[in-house]
């Protein structure tokens, strides 16, 4: 029984482990990310309660940034909600794909995990599932921590803002600066590098001609779309 018990603490001492060392790229790119949002929320007016609310319901940093500027330039809260939701709608995408890897696993693991799924922590779950020696465990624990370490820094941007000026350091484009880390990252092949180019020249060209922020959507499923045509021609 004791022996039981000792494998059992080893085994979760493993997975945490193993979870941790996935993760902390992604916590630490989080820090100035989270700091540079929790300065702007604050420059918006939000107090680090409500920073630290926002964080941790909507867990969504692109989502965030743009729900801050549009309520600095007095957008509606209709608005907000209808944008954040567009811009949202590439975690279906990512869900989807996770999905493949996740067929066994209980309703009430897929409900939590699904909070926690961002860009960056599925750019990661994502590479290690296809390893083949990773679980919804492991998934977990990248997701949370990522959470609570986002949590942490906006909170603490938004004590700290108001001792920071506006637009300063290159605040305003870490989350980009980011984006463009993990891409690299996923560039792993000639069809890779392809579909990635299709889908930045496409949102350029829409961009041009369709208001708002659904150019991003519409680029990034026509790239991703031209990308399955060629693997699957290749193949």
């Amino acid at each position: 029984m004791i022996g039981t018990y000792m494998k059992d603490k080893n085994y979760t001492g493993g997975l945490l482990l193993e979870g941790l060392l996935a993760s902390w790229p992604v916590c630490l790119g989080y820090i100035p990310i989270g700091i540079a949002f929790g300065v702007l929320a604050q420059k918006a007016g939000f107090t680090p309660l409500e920073t630290g609310f926002m964080s941790l319901l909507v867990f969504a940093g692109s989502s965030q940034f743009i729900a801050v500027s549009m309520f600095s330039a007095g957008a509606g809260a209709a608005s907000i909600i209808a944008t954040t939701f567009v811009v949202n709608l590439r975690h279906l995408l990512m869900s989807s794909s996770l999905s493949l890897f996740l067929g066994r696993s209980g309703r009430k693991k897929l409900f939590v995990f699904s909070y926690g799924i961002t860009d960056e922590s599925f750019a990661v779950n994502f590479s290690k599932f296809k390893g083949g020696d990773w679980d919804i465990n492991r998934a977990l624990i990248v997701n949370f921590s990522a959470n609570i370490m986002w949590i942490l820094s906006t909170v603490a941007g938004g004590y700290g803002g108001q001792f920071i000026r506006p637009h300063s350091f290159g605040m305003d484009y870490a989350l980009i600066a980011m984006f463009i880390c993990l891409l690299v990252f996923q560039l792993k092949g000639p069809i890779y590098i392809f579909t990635a180019l299709v889908a930045g020249i496409s949102a350029v060209l829409l961009s041009l001609c369709i208001p708002g922020n659904s150019y991003i959507i519409i680029a990034s499923i026509f790239a991703a779309g031209i990308g399955v045509f060629i693997k699957k021609k290749v193949r």
